[in-house]
């Protein structure tokens, strides 16, 4: 259930309307990601969304619209709201990946994220070994320096890590690589989040981090094509161990 209270006061004592829509769009949407509402069913009628949710009709109509942009559901004239397949949700969205919660590791959904990787990130470092500016270099640099600082802080590890990968795909200077980076952050820093989560220090990957800003440093594509792949390996390794903890 969803208060719908007019007004509440913020850490200042001003007045401001509570975020309702998004709350809404929140909860409908984890029903659905816990198959409350699995796919290929239709969601329950207007009114009864109200009910359970309780809020007015308005504010359901503009969240299944949001769910809609998600492409979490489909609306059919004169027929109702249908939950789509999993495969067309837009699982790069960091709403989506935080909606489906723990139910990530019941799915493939983190290996391919990793597959992706592997597709991606080692060309990518072998472009950048050949075309990163020293200001490039420098920004890697200072994620892993963040990296080594922050280790036994998981959170900020992983801030850290992600924000080395995303300039990692930066630093390649492909145009398409750019625009994957700021596509595929959310889902970056997800999975390796699950990775991290498993390993008490982190030693072994921050050496071939940078080991990487290093080869890149020295021009040596090969060198940095081979530091992301064992990176990767290091990553699956990880993340199987993770899947199998959160089994047991």
């Amino acid at each position: 259930m969803i208060e719908n209270r007019p007004t509440m006061s913020d850490a200042a004592g001003n007045v401001r309307r509570p975020r309702v829509r998004e709350n809404v769009v929140g909860a409908i949407a984890r029903d659905i990601c816990s198959e409350i509402y699995p796919e290929g069913s239709f969601l329950p009628r207007e009114n009864d969304l109200c009910d359970r949710y309780g809020v007015s009709r308005t504010v359901i109509r503009e969240a299944i619209k949001a769910l809609e942009s998600l492409r979490l559901v489909r609306s059919r004239s004169k027929v109702g709201t249908v939950v789509c397949p999993k495969t067309e949700w837009n699982i790069l969205d960091p709403r989506v990946l935080d909606w489906i919660g723990p139910k990530i590791f019941e799915s493939d959904l983190l290996s391919c994220i990793l597959e992706a990787r592997r597709a991606i990130e080692p060309a990518a470092a072998d472009m950048a070994a050949a075309r990163a500016s020293m200001q490039d270099i420098a920004e890697l640099e200072r994620a892993w320096r963040d990296m080594r600082d922050s280790e036994g802080d998981l959170d900020a590890f992983t801030e850290a890590d992600a924000r080395f990968h995303v300039c990692l795909l930066k630093a390649s200077g492909n145009r398409v690589f750019l625009q994957m980076a700021g596509i595929i952050e959310a889902a970056l820093r997800f999975s390796l989040h699950a990775s991290n989560e498993v390993v008490e220090r982190h030693d072994e990957a921050i050496d071939i981090h940078f080991e990487l800003v290093e080869a890149l440093r020295l021009r040596d594509r090969v060198a940095a094509a081979d530091c992301s792949r064992r990176m990767l390996d290091i990553a699956q390794r990880d993340l199987t161990a993770a899947v199998e903890r959160r089994k047991r």
